[in-house]
């Protein structure tokens, strides 16, 4: 049982950090922006448990995108992507950080796109740890800038294969491989529209993607959907934001204004 049990732990630890190679570059038709967007994030049980803030400064062709959400329970999600949209988009850094009580495995990760460097700063049994490993980075690299890719894929694309940096404590490669699923509807007001549902599978790829079905280990799928047009839109995101974590989901949100004093009661109504 004890020979089993460690080539258990073995394969479990193997499905989490094998590395994926191939890449494709996406086309920056529509170039992000100067933008600041009010997003919630809600459990399966569809109860906001964060609010979020999806904050774009733009420097010539470089873009900072910060995208943060505060819990209620404490915790923070908080990534800040850096890319460029010359002719196509390519991720130059990204800083993710994942701490508190809604996070059972805290996470402080930095990649460099350039260097290949990626250090991961970790708590392991009570002891703050550290992981650094130098990969072989595409121009593909999909780390805090999905929603942008997912944002410019090629009309009618089958299927569309990016990469992306498991924030694990032994950072390694896995895929991301993303097909439409077809038009779904939705409203905003009294206005039917449509938006574009795309399915991101993570493929963790070879012998231990085998190994991943069989043991159920599999990572979730993702869910985005995009209201696609001459200004395509982010919609919906459905997913885990930690790799292991729970299925939440990312809405856009409007502001609501309190009522002021002077309103009469005829204006509340």
């Amino acid at each position: 049982m004890e020979s089993f049990a460690r080539l258990y732990q073995g394969i479990v630890w193997a499905l989490l950090f094998s590395v994926v190679p191939g890449f494709a570059q996406i086309t920056a038709q529509h170039k992000e922006g100067l933008l600041h967007g009010f997003l919630v994030l809600r459990n399966a049980e569809g109860q906001a448990i964060a609010d979020g803030d999806l904050i774009q400064n733009v420097n010539g062709d470089r873009v900072t995108s910060r995208l943060v959400f505060h819990f209620k329970d404490g915790s923070v999600n908080d990534e800040t992507a850096v890319f460029s949209q010359r002719k196509y988009f390519r991720l130059l850094s990204d800083h993710l950080i994942q701490k508190g009580p809604s996070f059972e495995h805290p996470v402080d990760m930095t990649v460099n796109a350039a260097s290949g460097q990626v250090s991961v700063h970790y708590t392991e049994d009570g002891h703050e740890k550290t992981a650094s490993e130098r990969l072989h980075l595409g121009p593909d690299l999909a780390n805090g800038v999905l929603l942008m890719l997912v944002k410019n894929l090629p009309p009618n694309s089958a299927e569309t294969d990016v990469s992306f940096v498991a924030p694990t404590p032994k950072p390694r490669l896995v895929k991301f491989r993303i097909r439409p699923q077809g038009e779904e509807p939705f409203s905003t007001a009294d206005m039917q529209r449509k938006a574009m549902h795309y399915a991101v599978k993570v493929d963790i790829g070879g012998i231990t993607g085998a190994f991943a079905e069989l043991l159920g280990k599999q990572p979730p799928d993702i869910h985005i959907w995009i209201l696609e047009g001459e200004a395509p839109a982010f919609v919906k995101y459905e997913g885990p934001l930690a790799f292991g974590g729970p299925v939440w989901r990312i809405e856009l949100v409007s502001p609501v204004w309190p009522h002021s004093s002077g309103e009469s009661k005829e204006e509340k109504k």
